[in-house]
């Protein structure tokens, strides 16, 4: 009943009218992976706005289009179901090839003991500050919620993300976003599936999809030569400037 009760929320949340953001630093539906007491990993996150209007979201911002962003993300296991990890730096190139560090940012994720197939959940938090070109107030933070189930084939997962603005010029209410993503295994080194991106708006008062960022993106998860990546090519709708995204995560192996 537990299972189909959160496969059916999922469902939900990827037929509903799924019209997502201007594309950040990593686009990503978090699940189960940790690394084991004193492992350190990288991941590097890529993505490129390949089309949209290319409009400002205030004076002094670096216009999404053609643009790619590009931030390393180093990680530790810690033991206990915890993991510290660091985006450093937080880096775009622009579309007329300016390349730019803008920022860094820390997080702490903790996963409730689990087995390998079967249910999980836990809960990561990051504290950012980026310069003005990516966001007008520069210090920001993000409470991810995070649960799951997946089986030898299938994968489902969904994080509730709520963000909130720490120190800064601009008012900025705390937003939530549903992020979630379901996969089939065709082979054993490939799965395919989709991941979906939603703001719901203002916590204190959700709004309309039509003013809202969206979208919906086509993955392929698959390794090659060592390294694990997680590809896809994304749809904006809604209020999202972006209408054509790439993204990337690629799990570089250190060999510790």
């Amino acid at each position: 009943m537990q299972h189909s009760l959160f496969i059916a929320i999922l469902v939900t949340a990827f037929t509903a009218a799924t019209p997502a953001f201007a594309a950040d630093e990593e686009i990503q539906v978090y699940m189960d992976e940790i690394n084991p007491a004193g492992k350190v990993g990288l991941d590097v996150h890529v993505n490129y706005v390949a089309d949209g209007n290319g409009s400002l979201a205030y004076v002094g911002a670096e216009s999404p289009l053609h643009r790619w962003r590009i931030t390393p993300e180093f990680s530790l296991g810690l033991g206990g179901g915890f993991e510290l990890g660091a985006y450093l730096p937080v880096a775009t190139i622009a579309r007329d090839g300016s390349a730019r560090a803008l920022g860094a940012k820390a997080r702490l994720k903790w996963l409730a003991p689990h087995r390998e197939t079967g249910f999980f959940w836990g809960v990561n938090w990051e504290l950012g500050r980026v310069a003005r070109r990516l966001d007008e107030n520069p210090w920001n933070s993000e409470l991810k919620f995070i649960a799951g189930w997946h089986d030898d084939k299938w994968t489902l997962a969904a994080n509730g993300n709520l963000g909130f603005k720490v120190s800064g010029p601009v008012p900025a209410p705390a937003t939530f976003e549903i992020a979630t993503k379901i996969g089939y295994k065709v082979t054993p080194g490939l799965t395919l599936g989709m991941e979906s991106y939603n703001e719901l708006g203002e916590l204190r008062g959700f709004g309309p999809l039509s003013q809202t960022e969206h979208t919906t993106y086509l993955t392929a998860d698959f390794a090659v030569g060592g390294f694990d990546v997680n590809a896809g090519i994304g749809k904006g709708y809604g209020s999202n400037a972006d209408s054509t995204v790439l993204k990337f995560v690629v799990g570089v192996p250190l060999g510790n």
